[in-house]
């Protein structure tokens, strides 16, 4: 893109997105199952919208400047901590930001002799290891039960040191939706004198409504003894724009280690809740929207809705051959495959996600990862009830067509070629002429592409390597050399 000489009609401008768009997943009527949170309910989406751009200009750099912003906060961080046991919290753009925000907190309120370290399942969300990569801190991972897909309270008890700053567990952790222990692994962090950390970005504003709706909900929040911080996304279950999530602590003190304050400069006083220092109100005010739009009652039926899609969806996938779910979700997450993995009439689940692609469906694969086998993701929203018997086709018919077509063929050698190629060697356009030989279209704007033979090679490689391919993937990607 070169900057037009003249300014362009707005019409022409708002229409040329549309055409930028064509290629995108919907982000409307459940059938695709992540990254997007449909109500079903098209009129509370436009009261956030409205209210998003009504906030949009607002700076949230400083609150004295606009005290909307102040008051919209406290609103919206009250009733997540109404909801989730209490707690003093910030609002924040994502669940990245607000475990950035836990684990700085962390760190800088309980100081140790050595590096800070981090406790967490190996189910936990990498943007642990995200923060803890920025922040200096080391990561001490522990197993889960292969079958339940929970921690163990003894295993993370058996990973903490003098130096360890916090303790991680999901409610519930994003691969299988289960979750963890928290009772069991809070009361064990605090006999050790650890902070305990609860990543309910998934799951926070979602359980309890389950529970509300009748399902079984282990405790998980701020009321748990030991839970001395948690993270809610509100961009997901509380339907929110993007942009949208709070971390709550147990106390102000905690929260106030969150914060940073710089007076080394002689400008403008430099006081933040966030990682962000300017930014728009406007996901603040679609939060707001979202939740008054909505209130007690159309979260307490989404949730009841999005329970009866669950369940639905967990008993109609148990009943098509050859499929399984995996462990026993306590949330709106299910996560399935074959229950043969590798077995001769075993559907390959990439395979499966392209075939359900073709069919208009985004089925979210996950790789195979310490003992886990590779599978298939749905995210079940307040709209998925709708649609569960059609997705249950879908997956029926995905399952049936990658049997017919087989398991991944990958060139001999290629796995092996990729593990050992040095990547600083080649430039982005040497490394998207690799991706095209292999199948993997980098070019954007070309439809849906199919991922099953990229998935198979990034599932065949070790995680250290799958995460240099991806970096270059994602460098191609945004690069004007990929081929055309």
């Amino acid at each position: 893109m070169s900057l037009p000489e003249k300014g362009r009609d707005i019409e022409d401008v708002l229409a040329e997105i549309g055409r930028l768009r064509e290629d995108d997943l919907p982000v409307r009527g459940g059938q695709v199952t992540a990254y997007v949170y449909d109500t079903g309910r098209p009129e509370v989406h436009e009261a956030a919208a409205r209210a998003y751009f009504e906030m949009l200009e607002v700076n949230t750099l400083d609150p004295t400047a606009f005290p909307s912003v102040v008051e919209m906060e406290r609103q919206v961080v009250g009733a997540v901590a109404g909801l989730l046991g209490g707690g003093h919290g910030v609002f924040t753009s994502g669940g990245t930001e607000s475990i950035m925000l836990a684990v700085k907190a962390a760190r800088d309120s309980r100081p140790v002799p050595g590096r800070p370290r981090l406790v967490l399942p190996v189910t936990a969300h990498p943007a642990f290891h995200k923060a803890a990569h920025y922040l200096g801190v080391a990561v001490d991972a522990v197993p889960v039960d292969p079958v339940t897909f929970r921690t163990s309270p003894a295993a993370v008890e058996a990973a903490i040191t003098p130096d360890t700053v916090l303790v991680v567990a999901s409610a519930p952790s994003y691969p299988q939706g289960v979750v963890d222990p928290i009772t069991e692994i809070a009361a064990t962090a605090a006999a050790r004198g650890v902070l305990c950390h609860v990543d309910a970005c998934v799951g926070g504003w979602l359980l309890p409504w389950l529970r509300e709706a009748g399902a079984q909900v282990p405790p998980f929040d701020m009321s748990v003894p030991g839970v001395t911080s948690l993270s809610c996304d509100l961009h997901k279950f509380g339907y929110a724009p993007k942009g949208a999530s709070v971390v709550l602590f147990a106390d102000p003190a905690l929260r106030r280690a969150a914060y940073f304050a710089s007076a080394s400069w002689p400008g403008y006083t430099i006081i933040n809740a966030t990682v962000q220092s300017s930014k728009s109100a406007g996901p603040l005010g679609g939060a707001w929207a979202t939740m008054q739009a909505l209130g007690r009652d159309g979260y307490l039926e989404l949730g009841r809705t999005t329970l009866a899609a669950a369940r639905r969806l967990r008993e109609g996938v148990a009943a098509i051959d050859g499929l399984r779910v995996f462990g026993d979700p306590d949330s709106a997450l299910v996560a399935f495959g074959p229950d043969d993995p590798g077995g001769q009439d075993a559907p390959d689940v990439f395979v499966m996600a392209d075939e359900a692609r073709r069919r208009g469906w985004f089925l979210q694969p996950q790789l195979s990862y310490a003992g886990i086998p590779a599978n298939l993701h749905v995210t079940v929203t307040g709209v998925t009830l709708r649609g569960v018997e059609a997705m249950l086709e879908v997956i029926a018919e995905s399952a049936a067509a990658a049997r017919r077509r087989g398991p991944v063929e990958l060139p001999e050698g290629l796995v092996e070629l990729v593990a050992g190629l040095d990547l600083d060697t080649l430039d982005d356009a040497a490394f998207a002429e690799l991706a095209a030989a292999v199948g993997a279209d980098l070019r954007g704007g070309s439809g849906q592409p199919e991922m099953a033979v990229v998935n198979a090679v990034l599932d065949a490689l070790p995680a250290g390597r799958r995460e240099a391919v991806l970096v270059r993937f994602l460098s191609v990607l945004y690069s004007s050399t990929a081929p055309a």
